[in-house]
């Protein structure tokens, strides 16, 4: 548990990234488009820490379970060990 910190959040920073994913693209467009490096680096920066908050909500407020929960619903394995502990 040394690291536990650290990697939660990193997760709550690859959460936000990943469901932003397309933004990360304007960024670089803008950036191509116009060579303001300093205006596509503040954008760059807060687009980071945005992805942290939006991580940070997703945890925050389950979302993260919910999503979860929608992947085991298609889950054979799950609908499986599901139907065992029904049984017993």
């Amino acid at each position: 548990m040394k690291h536990y910190r650290f990697c939660l959040l990193k997760a709550y920073f690859e959460k936000g990234y990943a469901l932003t994913n397309y933004v990360k693209y304007i960024i670089a467009l803008f950036g191509l488009s116009s060579l303001n490096v300093s205006a596509t680096l503040i954008m760059g920066f807060a687009y980071g820490v945005a992805c942290f908050i939006i991580g940070w909500l997703w945890f925050k407020y389950n979302f993260y379970e919910a999503e979860n929960e929608v992947g085991n619903r298609f889950n054979p394995f799950v609908k499986e060990m599901r139907k065992q502990y029904v049984k017993k």
